[in-house]
């Protein structure tokens, strides 16, 4: 179980960051491919998506990407 702690905090690095950038880049109408279905509900819905990635990609790293002092 120690080794995918560190894994889950990378995944929810890059989860944030692809927020991020889609937030980004969706203010110029532009969209990372792997993101590009997040605007098929609506504009609205794009953007509760991507605020969603970017508070469940830091709440993984918050919990697993940081090292524990134990």
């Amino acid at each position: 179980m120690e080794n995918i702690k560190p894994k889950l905090g990378q995944a929810g690095l890059v989860l944030a960051a692809m927020g991020i950038i889609s937030m980004l880049l969706s203010i110029f109408n532009y969209n990372i491919r792997l993101l590009a279905w997040v605007d098929m509900w609506g504009t609205g819905m794009g953007w509760v998506v991507r605020i969603l990635l970017i508070l469940g990609g830091g709440a993984l790293f918050f919990l697993f990407g940081r090292d524990s002092e134990e």
